[in-house]
């Protein structure tokens, strides 16, 4: 996946001893996204604004706060997560890369 016309932001944000890294971008129309690579383990992540995670290789776990349910996310699919909300993110192979669009 590219993207083109974008203003990228250098610094990465690094999460749970580094295990799970990110970059942002800003494209032409103001939207962002980040983009990133989590090691293998389990990570809560909690959500101020609604996201897309795309999932573009691994495979992971997920379950969204709320809910009782675990399901699989391989590279080519994504999940939704609500403002306001979290998620746990499993990562089930030695890595998995994903783009975050915030919705």
């Amino acid at each position: 996946m590219e993207f083109h016309n974008v203003t990228a932001n250098a610094k990465g944000n690094i999460y749970f001893d580094g295990k799970v890294v990110s970059h942002g971008i800003t494209l032409q129309d103001g939207s962002t996204k980040t983009f990133g690579v989590a090691q293998k383990g389990n990570f809560h992540f909690d959500t101020s604004a609604a996201e897309r995670m795309e999932i573009i290789d691994g495979t992971c776990e997920v379950k969204i706060d709320g809910s009782d349910k675990t399901k699989t996310y391989e590279a080519g699919t994504h999940f939704d997560i609500d403002a306001n909300s979290g998620f746990d993110f499993i990562v089930t192979t030695d890595s998995a890369q994903y783009i975050c669009s915030y919705l």
